[in-house]
């Protein structure tokens, strides 16, 4: 089976027919990117529900467990910028398939292990498979839509988040009720192997042979004289390595349990990190000025849109990945509830997630970073409201499934934040950086993410050790209110000529 030879009208020229309902190819092709994307995600938000199940099973240790959710984020957030780079170099068909590959390969052994070495050894390659898959999404709908188009596909992106996080909690909480703990949760990862088999089967009958191959622009960059006939691949392998290493030792101390055998040394290894990470910025800089293409062009972080998009979802991703990890304990442990349950009480949010993303995604254009604001206003009320059911089940009885609710808004709010600030982040960044500069803002949604499970959930689980899971939860909740401000704060920087700048570039 070989990829299909049939393109889109100018296809590495995305900007031509911005308006409009997409045509059909475009439509093909965003159906195998949200295929992926449920795949990938699917395994994120159904990992919570089946911890307590997985604990049971093989016996798992506190900090063994959490290397079943940290490991993979871990791994993925090493790998997204060097595979970015790589699919604007190769072709981003080609490590969208390989991702897929990896990813089911890795769920197929995650659902056989035999031990939690053996799963969490699973989990990392799991990993693997989208960190090369995830950047290559981002920078297809870059490459093959444009102005309102391109903001209806990220924003149909953002809705098939909301399916993933409304599906996956509730699938693997049904499975574990219905198989019981041992084969609920070896089925939950299961499940991902035929959506691997089909996506990569869909991937190669439906993309573009442009998606095989570097797109014109990065070819014509690669160096080539006028008579070349294959101009020669800049990969940039020391700037990958660099940022790859920075990146494991930033995420390290987040991702490694405080009772772990290793101690508080591990902490060290921030500090190191953060040194390569400057190292990395002062070699990506000579490389350019050698006249070689590096893998993240640093005047990328001149463009406030970047810069701002690109620190903004990182404080977001800390303060709201913790929530429903949070939440799930609250209910099994706290309220001695089903992993069930766990699952159905994030539906309403979710569901507001699915629906409202495509929405946005029609009108990010015109309203820019204004409507990043609302939404983050909508997710703090969320929380806010959510505290206070809390407070009012531990005081007054009030059935805590009110929260549901409660959380209708926090989905709403999603909704309006994390794909709106994906097309405005990514508006006005060339196309042959589209691969690596995706790769970095989801890098900073994995470093955030690393960071945001160890500091919120930490803050949440030590104060339920001392003092109980109502006060746990209303912790936990609150630190995550406290980093959305930041949030608040970095929207706010983007807002003076925002839509006339997106309108424009798009």
């Amino acid at each position: 089976m070989t990829p299909s030879s049939s393109e889109p009208s100018r296809p590495d020229a995305p900007r031509a027919g911005a308006t409009g309902p997409m045509n059909r190819q475009q439509k093909e092709i965003l159906s195998v990117l949200l295929i992926a994307a449920f795949m990938s995600l699917l395994a994120v938000s159904s990992v919570n529900v089946v911890l307590h199940a997985i604990e049971t099973s093989l016996s798992a240790s506190t900090s063994a467990l959490q290397w079943v959710v940290s490991g993979y984020a871990l791994v993925f957030g090493i790998l997204l910028v060097a595979a970015g780079r790589a699919g604007d170099v190769l072709g981003r068909g080609r490590l969208f398939v390989a991702g897929l590959v990896v990813f089911g390969t890795g769920s197929l052994l995650s659902g056989l292990a035999p031990s939690l070495l053996a799963l969490n050894l699973a989990r990392l390659l799991m990993g693997v498979g989208s960190g090369l898959l995830s950047p290559q999404v981002t920078g297809m709908i870059q490459q093959y839509f444009a102005g309102e188009r391109r903001g209806r596909a990220f924003g149909m992106f953002g809705g098939m988040v909301g399916v993933s996080v409304a599906v996956g909690p509730v699938m693997s909480g049904a499975l574990v009720g219905a198989l019981g703990p041992e084969a609920g949760w070896r089925a939950s990862f299961l499940v991902n192997v035929p959506v691997a088999i089909i996506g990569a089967i869909v991937a190669l009958r439906v993309l573009p042979a442009s998606a095989w191959a570097p797109s014109p622009a990065t070819a014509a960059s690669a160096g080539a004289s006028a008579g070349a006939r294959r101009p020669r691949a800049d990969f940039d392998p020391v700037g990958m390595a660099l940022l790859g290493l920075a990146t494991l030792l930033v995420m390290l101390p987040f991702v490694e349990s405080s009772d772990s055998p290793v101690g508080a040394w591990i902490w060290a290894s921030l500090g190191i990190g953060l040194a390569l990470a400057a190292g990395w910025l002062v070699w990506e800089r000579r490389y350019a000025m050698r006249g070689r293409r590096p893998m993240v062009h640093l005047g990328l972080f001149r463009t406030r849109s970047f810069a701002v998009g690109t620190l903004l979802i990182g404080a977001y991703f800390t303060a709201v990945a913790g929530i429903w990890l949070i939440i799930a304990q609250y209910v099994q442990q706290g309220l001695g509830s089903s992993a069930l349950a766990a699952g159905l009480v994030g539906l309403p949010s979710a569901l507001a997630g699915a629906v409202g993303a495509p929405i946005a995604g029609r009108y990010v254009l015109r309203m820019g970073r204004s409507m990043v604001l609302v939404g983050l206003a909508l997710i703090i009320a969320s929380l806010l409201t959510t505290m206070l059911v809390v407070r009012l089940h531990t005081t007054s009885g009030l059935p805590f499934w009110w929260a549901g609710l409660t959380l209708f808004l926090q989905g709403a709010g999603q909704a309006m934040v994390v794909s709106p600030n994906q097309t405005l982040t990514l508006a006005e960044v060339p196309l042959h950086y589209a691969g690596a500069a995706g790769g970095i803002l989801q890098t900073s949604q994995r470093i955030g993410t690393s960071v945001g499970i160890a500091a919120i959930t930490g803050i949440a689980f030590s104060t339920a050790g001392r003092r109980g899971w109502d006060d746990g939860f209303l912790m936990g909740l609150g630190a995550s209110v406290a980093i959305c401000l930041i949030a608040v704060a970095l929207a706010a920087l983007d807002l003076r000529g925002g839509a006339r700048r997106y309108q424009a570039a798009g």
